[in-house]
This record gives structure tokens, C-alpha cells and sequence, in this order.
């Protein structure tokens, strides 16, 4: 029977150094290629039992691997402020300083830049790019609808606000990014609630559309009816996205009883899913066009 690899109480449940392991006798350079422990970054190590998230990745990251003056950025930042993160393969998003010599690093998205005194704060002991720099990273290293999901999930927990970037983007004026930043910034919205509902309002806008109301609540004589992701008030057309609701199967039920108590009255509420998104965007956006076009009292034709 093949002997159970070793497993020190100290290190169980833990992400750790691995040579910090060996220097202290808890494990050999043998024990660390065991099945027991799973490799993240050089020299750090996982228990393979403890389910690693990217923000576990990202306080690992920022911990042990960047060099002075440096912080975890973007993505990774927004992710240790709480925001929906990435998939837990994703790499790591690192700002350095402009004269570092770290070069490209397994695991690691490595950008040089110039970083005010003023753009990093600690979190846990990990240094991370404040929201207003992240944000303003985004909008660099992102495309522009993926920067506003992020900077949206931003806003709702409010950790900045609309006139807070826009001044740190004009105080930037003739920098790499400032005018990206302010265009993120203005197709922004704190009310968005999840990702997929910032991609189809962003690509609704950039498609020519007018901007939506978001959670908007339909009351009749005082009394909740609804609440819709998206909505044109003036047209009383909505758009509802379908997903999944905090693995609640019975919230797709629920929510559909309550749209459903819309359509009697003078609302168009269309619905579009994850897959129609990727695959059959313009399919969709000819469907909300028609609904307010079908529902405009002016001379404006979507």
C-alpha cells in the first residue's frame, strides 16, 4: 500500500510558502510534489483539499509575490473589494513601478505604469490600487464594455462615485487612458445587479439605444408591482435578463409570475438569456427596437 502522503496540522486548510515549509522541517521538497499539495505561483502552495478562490489567489499574490512598491490591480483589485471576480484560473492583474524588473511570471498579468502615493491602499495587509485608479486601469486594459462591469459593481458598493472618477480622470488629462476612463464612466450605473445585466444595458447604449432606467419599480395605485432590470418608463418597455438567481430555482418561477403580472397591463417585457447574448445579440437588439418603436409617441425611431 503506497504510504499516505504528509499532511502537518499547521499547513491543513492553508495556502502557504513553500520554502518557508521546508526551512521549518514541516515538509521536504519531496512532500511538496506529493497529491496532498497543489502548486499556485512559484513557491506557493495550496492544501489540495481547500477550495482556492481568485480572491485567495490575489492576498497570495499580494503577499509573497510583488516586489516593493507594487499593488494588485483591476480585475484582482476590484476583487478583493467584494466584486464579482473572474474564474479562479484567471491571472492575477499586478501593477508595478515603471523601473521594476519583474518580467512575465506564470499565473501573474504583469503592467508597468507610474503609481501615486495616493493610488494604492492596504487591505489585509496586501497592497491594492484604490477604486479609483482600478477603475481607471479598466477602462485601459479592458474593452470598454467589460471596464463598466466592473466599474459598475464598483459603484453599487460604494467605494467611489461618478463625480469622483470623472475628476481623477481630468486631473489625468493627456494621459494613457483619461478618455477612456471618462466614456466608462458615463455608460456607468450603480444600479446594475449583476454582470450580465451591465453587459446588455452597455451594448443596448452603444448600439444606439437611449439609456435605460435601471430597477426600475412598476406600482400600481400605490402598490409594488415589479421590478425591472432595465426599462424605458416613457415606452413601458423592459428588459429582463434570465439567469440564475443565488441557486434558487424557484426565483425564476417567482419572477416570472411577477413579470407575468405586467403583460395585462401596458408593459412589453422581453427577456434575454446568457446564450442569446453571445450568439444572437443583433436578433435581440431588432426585437427591443421594434417593442419601442412600436411604443414611441414621437418622431424618435430606435
Amino acid at each position: 500500500m503506497p504510504k499516505a502522503p504528509r499532511r502537518p496540522p499547521q499547513l491543513r486548510g492553508r495556502i502557504f510558502r513553500g520554502s518557508v515549509a521546508v526551512s521549518r522541517g514541516l515538509l521536504t521538497r519531496n512532500d511538496l510534489r506529493s497529491a496532498a499539495w497543489r502548486p499556485l505561483f512559484r513557491d506557493v502552495y495550496a492544501d489540495a483539499r481547500l477550495r482556492v478562490t481568485h480572491r485567495a489567489r490575489c492576498a497570495a499574490v499580494g503577499r509573497w509575490l510583488i516586489p516593493p512598491g507594487a499593488a494588485i490591480a483591476g480585475r484582482a483589485a476590484a476583487a478583493l473589494y467584494g466584486c464579482p471576480t473572474p474564474s479562479r484560473a484567471a491571472p492575477v492583474d499586478v501593477l508595478v513601478p515603471k523601473d521594476s524588473r519583474i518580467g512575465p511570471t506564470a499565473g501573474l498579468q504583469v503592467h508597468h505604469g507610474e503609481i501615486d502615493l495616493g493610488d494604492v491602499v492596504e487591505r489585509a495587509g496586501v497592497r491594492v490600487t484604490g477604486p479609483a485608479r482600478t477603475c481607471w486601469d479598466l477602462a485601459r486594459w479592458l474593452d470598454l464594455v467589460e471596464a463598466v462591469v466592473v466599474i459598475d459593481a464598483l459603484l453599487a458598493r460604494r467605494l467611489t462615485d461618478v463625480s469622483t472618477l470623472r475628476e481623477y480622470a481630468l486631473a489625468r488629462a493627456g494621459q494613457r487612458g483619461w478618455r477612456s476612463l471618462l466614456r466608462a464612466v458615463d455608460l456607468a450605473d450603480a444600479g446594475a445587479e449583476s454582470p450580465q445585466e451591465s453587459r446588455t444595458r452597455v451594448r443596448l447604449v452603444l448600439a444606439g439605444l437611449p439609456r435605460p432606467q435601471t430597477q426600475w419599480v412598476v406600482a400600481d395605485q400605490g402598490r409594488f408591482v415589479a421590478r425591472l432590470d432595465l426599462a424605458w418608463p416613457v415606452f413601458k418597455v423592459a428588459v429582463e435578463y434570465d439567469g440564475l438567481w443565488h441557486d434558487d430555482p424557484e426565483q425564476f418561477h417567482r419572477d416570472r409570475r411577477r413579470l407575468n403580472r405586467l403583460l395585462g397591463g401596458e408593459w412589453i417585457v422581453l427577456h434575454v438569456t446568457g446564450k442569446r447574448l453571445r450568439e444572437d445579440f443583433d436578433g435581440f437588439l431588432a426585437e427591443v427596437r421594434a417593442a419601442l418603436r412600436a411604443r414611441s409617441r414621437s418622431p424618435w425611431t430606435p
